[in-house]
């Protein structure tokens, strides 16, 4: 059985090792292997993820036994407005049709529903077919944006919203 629990500082190889298996088959075809080699080394190094868990990064890791199947996290992007946002949601290539993502987007909006959000947002890459996989889960394209990211690339992503 799937459960879902926050994780903590020890979790972090935990989150990089499925970030490193997923990213490949997430994004090969769409943005090649150099931008996902600059992506994981940028967002995803251990300094990086610990700063995040400092500044109020909540991380959920779905695992059965001690079997760890995918992560989310999520963080307050608008305290006036109450707006979150979904920054991160990977699950493993051997994982998918589990239920694995479904499990962790529902515990996302129920963690950030009981805590008085507005709104969930987040990126998605244009050709990223988890836009799918948001659109079904109640998510709605807000915008189009094209985020320069460093080293001469950029994130192509529609930035969508759910509203609770």
């Amino acid at each position: 059985m799937i459960t879902i629990r926050k994780a903590k500082e020890e979790d972090i190889e935990i989150i990089r090792s499925i970030a490193a298996e997923t990213w490949p088959t997430a994004y090969l075809e769409i943005i090649g292997q150099a931008q996902i080699d600059y992506m994981l080394k940028k967002m995803y190094n251990r300094g990086e993820l610990i700063k995040q868990l400092m500044d109020g990064h909540i991380f959920l890791i779905a695992e059965d036994g001690e079997k760890q199947y995918g992560f989310a996290g999520y963080s307050i992007i608008n305290h006036e407005e109450r707006i979150y946002k979904l920054h991160k949601l990977y699950v493993l290539p051997s994982a998918n049709g589990k239920g694995v993502g479904k499990i962790l987007i529902n515990e996302v909006f129920n963690q950030v529903k009981n805590i008085g959000a507005s709104a969930l947002q987040l990126n998605v890459n244009k050709n990223n077919k988890a836009k799918d996989f948001y659109l079904k889960a109640g998510f709605n394209i807000k915008e189009s944006v094209k985020l320069d990211i460093g080293d001469g690339y950029f994130m192509d992503d529609y930035v969508m919203e759910y509203t609770f």
